[in-house]
């Protein structure tokens, strides 16, 4: 079987395993070495955020006839695409696939930020009252769809090879995780290592409740991007123990924490 056949059959038990395997890990360290301390109780978080992620997935299943692992292997049969069109040598393929596509995720949270009616649906994910790995899978329903559309698109555009697409969504997942995660890196290492990725310290500046830190660190696997587009923001400027996530507006249990508050959250305009 080729490579490419193995990834595809195999798609969702990779993309699951990988899941879980940082969900735990991202986890525990943030009960053995937590950056922030929590104010608002995790349960009551977890069970909520998680009730959102598997909510939406079972949506996308019902709703969505095709993935992107899919579209990539029907663009590749017909070989559409500009990998295929300029016969791009199959590994330097996937790689300027995996760069390219994160470059448009990057491009696209910027779009739902600046857009009114997209930032009402992306809100759902900014309206967290606290930064963990579960706010790293809490998005709404109708963002995932349209990231899908937008990435789907993109896919075909590029010619992704399958094998690009398949580790592209399972670093996008693992890291929206890792840098969502509540955990303390190191200071030398954080420096290190956001020189090429994003880290939980760059990230959680992008969920200050002030409007100048909300709108900087659009990045989620690469930090080049905000660096090269001018959104890079180093530290939040209460510092992290007391930055304030969240926004403003959006507060109480009912409206950003209960999952029934979540999914009427793009619909309202204002706080009850």
């Amino acid at each position: 079987m080729q490579p490419s056949g193995f990834v595809l059959e195999h798609e969702e038990l990779i993309r699951t395993g990988v899941f879980l395997f940082l969900f735990v890990m991202i986890g525990t360290l943030e009960a053995i070495v937590p950056r922030r301390r929590p104010i608002v109780p995790k349960r009551g978080r977890w069970v909520n955020n998680i009730g959102m992620m598997l909510l939406t997935t079972g949506l996308i299943r019902l709703t969505v006839p095709i993935t992107a692992v899919a579209t990539a292997a029907f663009a590749t049969r017909h070989g559409w695409g500009i990998f295929h069109l300029l016969q791009v040598p199959h590994m330097l393929a996937v790689a300027g696939s995996i760069i390219a596509l994160d470059l448009i995720i990057y491009l696209q949270h910027i779009l739902v930020h600046a857009v009114p009616a997209l930032w009402r649906i992306h809100r759902v994910h900014h309206a967290d009252l606290e930064y963990d790995v579960t706010t790293g899978i809490r998005f709404h329903p109708i963002e995932i769809v349209l990231s899908l559309a937008i990435k789907m698109m993109a896919i075909v555009l590029l010619g992704a090879p399958v094998l690009a697409v398949v580790l592209f969504e399972a670093i996008l997942n693992g890291m929206a995780m890792f840098n969502h995660g509540n955990f303390r890196l190191p200071a030398m290492w954080d420096r290190i290592l956001r020189q090429v990725v994003v880290t939980p310290d760059m990230h959680r500046v992008h969920h200050s409740s002030e409007i100048d830190e909300l709108n900087s660190n659009f990045g989620f696997n690469i930090s080049l991007w905000d660096r090269l587009f001018g959104t890079y923001r180093e530290q939040p400027r209460m510092g992290h123990e007391n930055l304030r996530i969240g926004i403003e507006d959006f507060r109480t249990w009912k409206d950003v924490i209960w999952l029934p508050g979540m999914l009427a959250l793009p619909f309202r305009k204002k706080p009850r």
